[in-house]
């Protein structure tokens, strides 16, 4: 009777591990198909969805621990959900990706459109600045304070403009014309001060 149980213990031994050995190649092939659909997007990952990809990494980690672990029925079992995962992760990034793009040519448009005002409006305000300068009088409608306040705000305003022509050289856009924005504006308040007519 003892002999008898330890062949009915053998044999089911023997069929657990043909059962484990059956499921090591679909297990090992899962694993494979996974991570090489997440290389072919990696990068846009990265830049578009971070944080979805390292919830992506953290379930890609759990399969191969338990590929480690010889538990290829728990890989098996996980990979079809995963790879559904991944599938809606490729969807969002190239939603993303799109809008980033439809923003950037937005930004770039504007962009053209400033970075020909703005230098005008500078050139304008620096005339008026100096013949001002040069001149022992104000304008009627400016005191002195108003005068040293105006000459300060157009520096900052020709020290951000080279910011944002930096930033927009460097391929920052959108910060660029966010960045421009704020000059323009600072321009048409000191066209006003100086009783000149702002840009349109």
């Amino acid at each position: 009777m003892r002999i008898a149980n330890v062949f009915v213990a053998l044999a089911a031994t023997t069929l657990m591990l043909a059962g484990c050995a059956s499921q090591k190649e679909p297990a090992e092939k899962a694993l494979a198909q996974v991570e090489s659909s997440v290389a072919e997007f990696r990068a846009d990952a990265e830049k578009y969805a971070l944080d979805e990809l390292q919830g992506v990494d953290e379930s890609i980690a759990r399969l191969k621990n338990s590929v480690a672990n010889k538990d290829y029925s728990a890989v098996v079992k996980a990979a079809p959900a995963l790879n559904s995962t991944i599938t809606a992760l490729k969807e969002t990034i190239a939603t993303r990706k799109a809008d980033a793009e439809a923003m950037m040519a937005a930004a770039q448009s504007e962009w053209t459109d400033l970075s020909a005002k703005v230098p005008q409006m500078v050139e304008a305000i620096q005339s008026r600045v100096d013949t001002l300068g040069k001149s022992r009088k104000l304008p009627k409608d400016m005191d002195k304070a108003t005068w040293e306040t105006v000459k300060t705000d157009f520096e900052t305003m020709k020290t951000e403009w080279t910011d944002a022509t930096a930033q927009f050289a460097s391929g920052q856009a959108g910060e660029a014309v966010r960045k421009a924005r704020e000059v323009k504006a600072k321009g048409d308040q000191i066209l006003g001060q100086l009783g000149m007519t702002p840009s349109a």
